[in-house]
């Protein structure tokens, strides 16, 4: 029997990962080699999803890069939580664009690598859901329209987390915020509104879009390095739970995260130039009510007047992605 020595990966800790899998099957944050793009130090919330995300998204696009990358990062949670003056968590090149123009500043990087003749040097561009699907919005549309050679990964928190929890138009119905109604027949966002980016995103024809989820992190790493691998405008959009704007505990940001996925609500899947190329499957599909019931920001769903018709709303949503993405087995539950 071959003799393998154990390797602590990271200063401090106990982190030894899957070292029992060959080097090709292991993940990005257990190979010796991870570049830590966020290190430890940053101010994020306790249990913060898009922490999270980002460590394994930006890790993972330098390891498809040979670390030559470049990030752009729009204003937001992910931008202030990582860099209050004058300390950085950031151990790559990184720029700090304004709240919506991240995907035009990644544009004039991309451009000037290519003047340069530095095509090895790569591009990726970040920001929150509120940068992306509302301030933004025009910036990214241009960069998909372009074609330009950038990928461009939505952390979404589904509200403006890092200004005090008000409502952006990823947002899903019946969520309280601090901008949406408290009480009355309908509390909370109302049905109808917001945008579905990763269905835009498609509809731009693009070469490549995919959702990713931070309950599945093997599956983000391998949707990061093979947009890594293609040249030309590409979209990620990730699911980030956020304890505080959402109303959980800390410790169940997986969990919660899960939970959407399983339930429907978070279509899990891959397209390229416009077709849907691979989904997700749900492994044991959950009610929604499983789902909205640890998240305070839908307690009123819940309570000594509950709203079982905006449930079954909810619930019909979640059907319609199940039918759509054909997100369940056949003959599956």
């Amino acid at each position: 029997m071959g003799f393998q020595p154990v390797k602590f990966y990271q200063t401090g800790t106990y982190t030894v990962g899957n070292r029992l899998l060959s080097d090709t099957e292991r993940s990005v944050q257990a190979g010796e080699l991870r570049s830590n793009s966020i290190n430890s130090g940053h101010r994020a919330c306790q249990g913060c999803g898009e922490a999270l995300g980002a460590r394994y998204a930006i890790d993972a696009a330098m390891a498809g890069s040979n670390n030559q990358l470049i990030a752009v990062n729009a204003t937001g949670c992910l931008e202030v939580f990582s860099t209050p003056y004058p300390e950085s968590s950031w151990q790559v090149p990184w720029i700090h664009s304004l709240f919506g123009n991240a995907p035009a500043v990644a544009t004039g990087v991309a451009a000037a690598m290519k003047v340069k003749g530095r095509t090895e040097v790569r591009v990726v561009a970040q920001g929150g859901d509120g940068s992306t699907t509302d301030i933004g919005f025009g910036c990214l549309s241009g960069m998909f329209e372009r074609n330009d050679d950038v990928l461009y990964i939505c952390y979404d928190n589904e509200a403006y987390m890092n200004t005090g929890v008000q409502r952006s138009s990823a947002t899903p119905p019946a969520a309280r915020t601090a901008t949406t109604m408290p009480v009355g027949a309908e509390p909370g966002n109302l049905f109808g509104q917001g945008k579905n980016l990763p269905e835009i995103a498609m509809a731009h024809g693009i070469p490549y879009v995919a959702t990713a989820t931070v309950a599945d992190l093997r599956d983000l790493e391998y949707k990061v390095r093979r947009a890594m691998t293609i040249r030309g405008a590409r979209y990620i959009h990730l699911s980030v739970p956020c304890p505080l704007g959402w109303g959980t505990a800390s410790a169940d940001t997986i969990r919660i995260a899960r939970l959407a996925k399983e339930c429907g609500l978070f279509p899990v899947f891959e397209a390229e130039h416009g077709e849907v190329t691979g989904v997700s499957k749900i492994r044991h599909q959950v009610a929604v009510e499983d789902y909205l019931k640890p998240q305070k920001r839908f307690a009123h769903l819940f309570g000594k007047t509950p709203h079982p018709e905006t449930v079954a709303r909810i619930q019909a949503i979640a059907d319609r992605n199940i039918r759509k993405y054909g997100l369940l087995e056949e003959g599956g539950n």
